[in-house]
């Protein structure tokens, strides 16, 4: 077996005799493999342990690792560039011929998974165990939210309708949704558990809004500017005083 020194990757034949050659990548130059050859010849099993798992894989005797590497990611869900071969201790390049180093029937070869592959697949699972918790602590505040929703849409119904509302009731309903702001602030959240973060922030804002303006047309219901109240300042100055708030919705309730 010769090595050719090259600077370039190439692939060449040469004819000397009968025998045809070929350049693999790295300059080694090896016996031309023939395909229609390689179809037809003898198969042979190889015992392949990864971890836990222990197959026999059959496949062409003159099959390269790569080859091998094909057939275990249908059998291992391991797409080959996740996969490292090693035989008697050594790695494998995907160009080797498995009879060229000697596998045999039988022959035993240890599979791996690439480390940056298994790293990369763990960050992944991290990061979608992360997102679900968001996804989750979301959906509590947005349990609370819709209760209180419906609190806004009984005083709605009761301004609109001429009855009279306790200035109160304005006040502990907009500082328990302002509660419900501060705990969807608190949420560290990425991809689809920050957009449904997100959509519940502009919806306890807007909830927010609809009670100022609910309040303003409570307090003077002939005005004609009631419906054009500007924007609470409460986003930029709030602060929680939990017993009252507790005190008060025991009063409101």
């Amino acid at each position: 077996m010769k090595r050719l020194s090259s600077s370039k990757r190439v692939v060449s034949n040469e004819v000397k005799g009968d025998i045809e050659w070929e350049l693999r990548p790295g300059g080694m130059l090896v016996q031309k493999r023939n395909m229609a050859d390689a179809a037809s010849a003898p198969m042979i099993k190889i015992k392949v342990s990864h971890g836990s798992y222990h197959r026999d894989i059959a496949v062409p005797a003159q099959s390269t690792f790569g080859d091998l590497k094909r057939v275990l990611a249908q059998e291992t869900g391991l797409e080959p560039k996740e996969q490292r071969l090693l035989f008697q201790g050594k790695e494998k390049d995907d160009e080797e011929c498995l009879h060229m180093v000697g596998v045999k029937d039988m022959s035993k070869v240890v599979l791996l998974e690439d480390p940056a592959s298994k790293e990369r697949k763990l960050v992944e699972m991290n990061s979608n165990q992360s997102v679900l918790k968001a996804c989750e602590e979301v959906a509590k505040v947005r349990s609370e939210v819709d209760k209180l929703s419906e609190k806004v849409i009984a005083v709605e119904a009761n301004v609109r309708a001429g009855t009279k509302v306790s200035e109160n009731k304005f006040l502990v309903l907009t500082e328990l949704l302002m509660v419900q702001l501060l705990q969807l602030d608190a949420i560290e959240a990425d991809g689809e558990a920050k957009v449904q973060r997100r959509v519940e922030v502009r919806r306890v804002q807007g909830l927010v809004d609809t009670l100022d303006r609910l309040k303003a047309r409570n307090s003077n219901p002939f005005s004609s500017s009631c419906n054009a109240v500007p924007m609470s300042t409460k986003w930029e100055a709030f602060e929680l005083s939990s017993t009252r708030i507790t005190q008060d919705w025991e009063v409101f309730d």
